[in-house]
């Protein structure tokens, strides 16, 4: 089985999936950000391809990057100043050839994640 990688952003404090969220993905090199590919979610908070499709897939540590501060100010969240979430980094591993699937719940102050399915 190739591995893959995708996500999916849900906004828990409107009940909604977070569609325009703008998520850059890195590989770590060492001490070095890679820069892979910049994606956006869709309506469904999903990107419309794989984050890293099979392909591209390699063993190794992976970090997802949500810009979550200019989608909650697109959705008219009040700011705080400076906002307590703003870019919240996912540094992660993926240690074998399968899917990785990894969301992020947000809301205006908090956020978790899981190795999905």
């Amino acid at each position: 089985m190739a591995g893959y990688l995708t996500t999916h952003v849900l906004d828990t404090a409107r009940g909604c999936p977070a569609a325009g969220l703008a998520i850059e993905l890195f590989r770590i090199e060492g001490k070095t950000r890679v820069s892979l590919r910049k994606l956006v979610t869709n309506a469904d908070g999903r990107t419309d391809e794989q984050i890293l499709p099979a392909a591209e897939f390699e063993l190794g540590t992976y970090e997802l990057v949500f810009h979550c501060g200019a989608y909650l100010d697109a959705c008219g969240v009040a700011p705080e100043s400076p906002r307590f979430l703003d870019v919240v980094p996912l540094r992660f591993s993926m240690s074998e050839h399968a899917h990785y699937h990894v969301p992020l719940l947000l809301s205006p102050f908090g956020y978790s994640t899981y190795r999905g399915s």
